[in-house]
């Protein structure tokens, strides 16, 4: 990981502690839980790899492959659907969390992707930020990716917020300090608009009373 927290680097280029040290990894054969996911960290070091060469479209194709294969081990999404099939014993806490792991490194790295490309989907990148931070609420690139597209969308406001606490996490971070500062100038052009929508309502009302007073000292 970069130093910047917010630069265009990706996330868990290399392999964390976690899928190095947990001995299922290595021994696929015996936990096929152990299997998906570390066919996962291989998809995703292969998505940064593509990254990497600027072959944006395969990374996002590895992300999304990678995800999908953790979706059948998420234990949010497979309690959505208990009932259906046969039930999968839960994860161990160090599968979990190396499962988190790889979730959080895909998306956000799905979300610096998309700001890579020509025409970006804030949208997209969005969901991507808000899936992250459902889990890392602190996480800093997650935060600064939310705010930036809020504020291409319009929501200054949210942008604000989102930007505002990336900041005091990274406090001297420029780019959050930017894109903060742009949120904040247009609020506050949102703002006077604002106010300048209101005194000439005010100055309308004002000048239709006096009419109406002259027409009523008229009669």
């Amino acid at each position: 990981m970069e130093a910047s927290a917010t630069g265009c680097g990706l996330d868990g280029q290399g392999a964390t502690a976690a899928e190095s040290s947990l001995p299922g990894l290595r021994r696929s054969s015996i936990k096929p839980d152990c299997a998906l996911l570390e066919e996962a960290a291989q998809l995703k070091t292969e998505g940064n790899a593509f990254y990497k060469e600027k072959n944006i479209r395969s990374a996002i194709g590895r992300y999304h492959r990678a995800l999908l294969i953790l979706r059948s081990l998420d234990s949010e999404v497979m309690t959505s659907v208990r009932g259906f099939g046969p039930e999968k014993p839960a994860l161990t806490p160090e599968l979990e969390a190396l499962l988190r792991s790889i979730q959080v490194d895909c998306y956000n790295n799905l979300a610096v992707c998309l700001l890579q490309r020509q025409k970006v989907d804030y949208a997209r990148v969005l969901e991507y930020s808000l899936r992250v931070l459902h889990w890392q609420p602190g996480n800093i690139k997650a935060l600064y990716r939310a705010g930036v597209a809020t504020l291409e969308m319009g929501d200054a406001q949210a942008a604000k917020q989102y930007l505002t606490q990336a900041c005091r996490e990274q406090p001297h971070d420029a780019n959050v300090r930017k894109h903060l500062q742009r949120a904040e100038e247009r609020l506050n052009r949102e703002l006077q608009k604002e106010k300048a929508m209101y005194r000439g309502m005010f100055a309308s009302i004002q000048k239709d009373s006096s009419a109406e007073e002259g027409i009523n000292q008229t009669n």
